[in-house]
């Protein structure tokens, strides 16, 4: 007897701030028939999973967290990785989303099955179908290894951020880090101390600027649990100030000049020796990488058990990382720890490959290396999905919840208007994506992220940035607030007619 596969009207992929925020406005508009598929045996996404020393998120925590859920009990103005992973907990428990998860069941295989409509998913935890799928898969879920020649043959122990090792004890070690980007200045002042021997090797500096850090006093928390508004007043006046940033990311790049001078004297403040000071000062416009913030990085580096190599890496050996110098000299240098802080597969997210159109090619094959997505979120080819933290959604100045909650704001009005009028697929027109991308790429001219001078993960192969928002967020927030019908090809339940016709402009 053939087992019953089980059926759902919503699948939701992840259980990070987009799986669990989704999850929750289906709850809330009545809608339960829903399944959240988690890999994990726990919810939180990329909060559950960065807990290496130090995680903390670089956007002030009043704006980091959902419109609807408000934490008036945030102990820090940037809130460390255990409190958010709690935040986020909290959320899904009060919400009921719990209920709806099915751990341990990553997803494997979605198929488009068009002569059903439904998307039929294969999970580690078992097979089942759904009539949408909502991917929460979010850009930071997947670490990117790097391809060294010789990693395989390293007999230390070599892990990445993503994945830290807690059980193995850095007391004294001779300690590789290998990356400076988000998490490596994060966790390298905070091992500094015990290793015996730091070398972090650097292929570019980040720019890094002050950390205006500090507790957030009693009265305060007592004013936001009592006062009604004042906790809204503090996001508002915060995500204002954060949008003011986009007059010097994307409309006149010269602004950012006095960013660097602050960059510099952050650097002049901590750092003595002027061949450090050259090594760790940025050759880019500042904002063409993410600026990141700290207030230890700096001094953690300039330590008398910091070596800074900015050679580049050839190869790994069983005991040591080898590097070379422009005029061809190799250095050896020896370590029984590496750690990689080397990112995220953000431009290629590994969940494209595994979602499959109606004559099974994949979303990867489908975007190459130029992913577009209608209002970043719907995809021509891939009937009933919506991708949150889809392509150019991303942010270099403000907090990606919003973002995220724009989208989950349209996916909504989508699934209620299908809903409305009985409609059971629905499919953005090539004509409206390829004008709303040519839009997004168009506004994308003149950005510090184009212009900037630096080899960002922000560009694809032809130097297109199909990763960020290319102006305020609250531009997107009005572009999504609505569901659009006219840019879709519609399809109704029990119909003959293969779908609804009508003139628009998408962008």
């Amino acid at each position: 007897m053939t087992e019953a596969v089980p059926h759902y009207r919503v699948a939701v992929i992840g259980s990070g701030f987009a799986g669990i925020g989704m999850a929750v406005r289906l709850r809330r508009a009545g809608l339960k028939d829903f399944v959240v598929l988690e890999r994990s045996d726990g919810i939180g996404g990329t909060w559950r999973d960065n807990s290496y020393p130090g995680a903390a998120c670089d956007v002030p925590s009043h704006l980091y967290s959902f419109s609807f859920a408000l934490n008036p009990n945030w102990s820090r103005t940037f809130s460390p990785q255990p409190e958010i992973w709690d935040y986020i907990k909290r959320v899904a428990g009060e919400h009921g989303v719990d209920e709806h998860v099915r751990y341990d069941s990553d997803v494997k295989a979605a198929h488009w099955e068009p002569d059903r409509n439904r998307w039929r998913i294969e999970t580690d935890g078992g097979i089942l179908t759904a009539q949408f799928v909502v991917s929460g898969a979010g850009p930071l879920a997947d670490p990117s290894l790097p391809d060294i020649k010789g990693i395989d043959t390293f007999e230390g122990r070599l892990f990445h951020s993503a994945e830290w090792d807690h059980d193995h004890d850095l007391t004294d070690r001779k300690v590789a880090v290998i990356g400076t980007g988000a998490s490596a200045i994060q966790f390298v002042p905070r091992i500094q101390p015990k290793v015996g021997r730091l070398t972090l090797f650097q292929r570019t500096a980040p720019w890094v600027m002050f950390r205006h850090d500090r507790d957030i006093t009693g009265p305060e928390r007592w004013l936001y649990r009592n006062v009604p508004g004042a906790q809204q007043v503090a996001r508002k006046s915060i995500y204002w100030g954060r949008e003011t940033y986009i007059f010097g990311f994307a409309k006149k790049p010269s602004l950012l000049k006095v960013v660097e001078r602050l960059g510099r004297a952050n650097i002049n403040r901590s750092v003595k020796d002027p061949e450090l000071r050259r090594k760790l000062t940025p050759n880019f416009r500042a904002g063409c990488k993410r600026i990141l913030m700290s207030n230890d990085y700096y001094p953690a580096l300039a330590s008398p058990n910091v070596d800074v190599v900015t050679d580049g890496i050839v190869e790994i050996r069983p005991n040591s990382v080898v590097t070379r110098d422009p005029s061809g000299r190799e250095t050896e240098h020896e370590v029984d720890t590496i750690i990689l802080g080397t990112g995220f597969h953000v431009s290629d997210p590994p969940i494209a490959r595994r979602v499959f159109d109606s004559k099974g090619r994949s979303l990867a094959e489908h975007w190459g290396t130029d992913a577009q997505a209608f209002r970043g979120t719907t995809v021509n080819g891939f009937p009933n999905l919506f991708v949150l933290a889809g392509p150019n959604t991303g942010l270099g100045h403000t907090s990606q919840v919003f973002m995220i909650e724009a989208q989950i704001r349209y996916t909504m009005q989508a699934l209620k208007f299908v809903c409305g009028n009985r409609i059971d697929r629905l499919e953005p027109r090539a004509r409206a994506q390829h004008a709303y991308n040519e839009m997004v790429h168009e506004s994308m001219r003149g950005t510090v992220w184009v212009t900037g001078g630096c080899d960002s993960w922000y560009l694809n192969e032809e130097g297109r940035n199909t990763t960020l928002w290319p102006t305020f967020t609250w531009n997107f927030a009005l572009r999504t607030r609505w569901f659009d019908p006219h840019n879709y090809d519609l399809r109704r339940i029990r119909s003959t007619r293969r779908s609804t016709r009508a003139k628009t402009t998408a962008a």
